[in-house]
């Protein structure tokens, strides 16, 4: 007497291998649905032509010796900058923008306080690695840098 085919071992075995595969297929999908990572810009050739123009901000900010560093109080960013060959301390336009996490980046405006310093507070706690552009509000020079926080001593802004 012969078993019929959905009774034996080696026929549900031989399914069970491409129906692991194709579960497997949409978990996979599904996951990098729900969790996409922005490393690259859609925008890249714009970017590309705007590295120029940021290049030329730059050297102007190294010509009129600007210098700018960072630092943390409670829960406060303090940026402390040198005006160099400007007449009076602009107003800032501080963007920071995280490497990985697009949702997590913000740009504010900051003046100087009395005694020359310019205060952030963020919503939440800054941590992990940041990129921080500094310039005025007519966006005519440029300092820029990474930092990691939270940071313990003053960091200085690097081009």
């Amino acid at each position: 007497m012969i078993t019929p085919w959905y009774k034996q071992f080696w026929p549900w075995f031989l399914i069970s291998l491409p129906l692991t595969v194709i579960i497997g297929t949409l978990v996979t999908v599904a996951l990098f649905a729900r969790n996409s990572v922005h490393l690259v810009a859609e925008d890249y050739y714009k970017k590309g032509k705007g590295i120029n123009i940021d290049i030329r901000r730059q050297s102007m900010a190294n010509d009129l010796n600007l210098s700018a560093s960072l630092s943390s109080q409670n829960n406060a960013i303090v940026i402390h900058f040198s005006k160099g060959k400007l007449d009076a301390l602009p107003a800032l336009k501080a963007t920071f923008t995280h490497r990985t996490l697009p949702d997590r980046d913000f740009t504010q405006m900051l003046t100087a306080d009395a005694s020359g310093n310019y205060r952030l507070f963020p919503e939440a706690p800054l941590k992990g690695p940041w990129f921080i552009e500094l310039e005025p509000f007519d966006s005519s020079w440029l300092l820029q840098g990474r930092i990691s926080f939270p940071i313990a001593q003053p960091i200085a802004l690097e081009n």
